[in-house]
């Protein structure tokens, strides 16, 4: 399925140049109650990485 996606975007040069403006972010959060790691991740827009690491 990620091949069929990658050659749609290639197709289309307008979709190709947005999609370069979106990150995957991932941020290890500490579980308050038992002490362990999890992670957060999402796809944001490039001029709001630092917004999201900066959440709680």
């Amino acid at each position: 399925m990620a091949k069929a996606a990658k050659t749609a975007i290639k197709k289309d040069p307008k979709m190709a140049a947005e999609a370069k403006n979106w990150t995957k972010v991932i941020k290890a959060v500490r579980s308050p109650k038992t002490g362990a790691y999890t992670f957060k991740e999402q796809i944001v827009h490039k001029d709001k990485v630092k917004d999201f690491l900066a959440q709680k």
